[in-house]
């Protein structure tokens, strides 16, 4: 393993992409015979299997380890001619976040992270322990993921976790719909009747619970995209929870009620990376943990405000 293969590396890096040898060899520009050779010549040289053949094709856990040394050697040479001012293409820098964090904060500190360009973003939605299998097993750079007890979370093997700060959520619905499925104010009674909209039900499921002192059927829609969620909202047909980032302005300007005035439900949020010492990938970790610090509220602010 002392004289690895770099171009063997390159093709196992495109079949666990691609989850195929074929589509591997279109996007190197290669015959389909040429990339199984590669491949045959990397296992030889480890003595070991690399990639279990199917559909789809996938790495083994060394073929794994392998992909995720490229990839961070591919990211340290650009981001080594990106600090030395030569011209080289823009590293490709796989993030996985949540759609909320997606649509709110993060999207506040995208401008600055892009002007000017140094890298490009290839972002996943996912969160939960999704996102950091993704950083785990090499397919993301970084991940924000939930932390539990406000924390930064554990870190895995080889990363680094930095708390980022509470998103926190309203509870809230137009004016019209409160009036309508709300009047008698926001009681168990009416949570029973009243149809909500959640993107997963846990986190409503736990924000009432502790609301109402005990668990609380209620009926409710499923919208897995943030934005189709704060569309049911806005058009009245649900009440949900909204990140505060957002609700805010909407409250203030009248369309939208906070059901429970001083109730909110946080989130602690992270930010999970691979420990890649570069001044490029500090200078990004560092200008996402101050920008998020910058809009999400930290552990301890405002206390009592929280359920």
């Amino acid at each position: 393993m002392s004289n690895l293969d770099y171009r063997g590396l390159a093709v196992l890096d495109a079949v666990a992409a691609s989850g195929s040898f074929d589509k591997a060899a279109l996007l190197l520009g290669m015959s389909q015979s040429a990339v199984s050779q590669r491949i045959k010549a990397l296992e030889d040289s480890c003595g070991r299997l690399l990639v279990v053949r199917g559909a789809p094709s996938a790495p083994t856990g060394l073929g794994q380890r392998l992909v995720l040394h490229f990839r961070h050697v591919k990211l340290m040479e650009a981001a080594l001619d990106i600090d030395l001012g030569r011209d080289t293409s823009l590293p490709t820098l796989a993030l996985a976040l949540d759609a909320d964090s997606l649509a709110t904060w993060f999207a506040q500190a995208l401008p600055a992270l892009l002007s000017p360009p140094r890298c490009q973003f290839n972002i996943e939605l996912a969160d939960g322990e999704r996102a950091l299998r993704l950083v785990r097993e090499g397919a993301a750079f970084a991940c924000v993921a939930e932390a539990d007890g406000g924390g930064a979370g554990e870190a895995a093997v080889g990363t680094t976790a930095t708390a980022l700060g509470l998103l926190r959520y309203t509870c809230v619905a137009t004016p019209a719909f409160a009036g309508h499925w709300f009047g008698d104010g926001f009681i168990a009674e009416a949570v029973a009747l009243a149809p909500a909209v959640v993107s997963e039900r846990k986190q409503l499921a736990r924000f009432l619970a502790r609301q109402f002192d005990g668990e609380v059927a209620f009926p409710h829609h499923t919208m897995p995209v943030s934005a189709a969620l704060e569309n049911c909202i806005l058009h009245g047909v649900a009440y949900g929870l909204m990140p505060e980032l957002s609700a805010l302005s909407l409250i203030a300007a009248g369309q939208l009620v906070d059901l429970a005035p001083g109730r909110t439900w946080n989130t602690a949020l992270s930010w999970h990376a691979w420990n890649i010492d570069t001044p490029f990938t500090r200078a990004l970790t560092e200008h996402i943990v101050t920008s998020a610090r910058r809009y999400l509220p930290q552990p301890g602010s405002q206390p009592g405000s929280d359920l």
